[in-house]
């Protein structure tokens, strides 16, 4: 059972991780589109499904399952396992950042500039690098 909770762990975080990664880059061709204009609204609702249809029910999913799988396998022990979960806080911090800011566009106030989603859709690639490093390396 442990094994196939944990292909699915790795297939929920998969997805978020997609959604973590695609989000910022529709904000930053949404900073573009003139506010009330047909592509601004279908940004609208691209960016709303991303986050209701994939993005947080795979982060619940990869949530509930990894929690079990650090009880199931490591019994919450382990540096690694304490970092790993410190970088998943961070991620998670930045996921409920994407959903203020699907909210601003949602109400067509948005304050940021493109350059602004650039640099942030970064942050969930070097969360993503410390988590794959720590899960495999165990450097701790």
């Amino acid at each position: 059972m442990y094994e196939w909770v944990k292909a699915v762990h790795v297939m929920a975080v998969i997805a978020w991780m997609a959604a973590l990664l695609y989000l910022p880059r529709l904000m930053v061709y949404h900073v573009d589109a003139a506010v009330g204009s047909q592509q601004s609204e279908t940004f609208k609702i691209m960016e709303r499904r991303l986050l209701r249809g994939i993005m947080t029910p795979s982060m619940v999913v990869a949530w509930v399952l990894g929690l079990y799988l650090s009880w199931a396998g490591f019994g919450f022990r382990g540096g690694w396992l304490h970092g790993k979960i410190a970088l998943v806080l961070a991620m998670s911090a930045m996921h409920g950042y994407l959903v203020g800011r699907v909210r601003a566009f949602a109400e067509d106030r948005n304050d940021k500039p493109g350059r602004f989603y650039r640099i942030i859709n970064e942050v969930p690639a070097v969360l993503m690098a410390g988590i794959v490093i720590l899960v495999v390396v165990k450097p701790f």
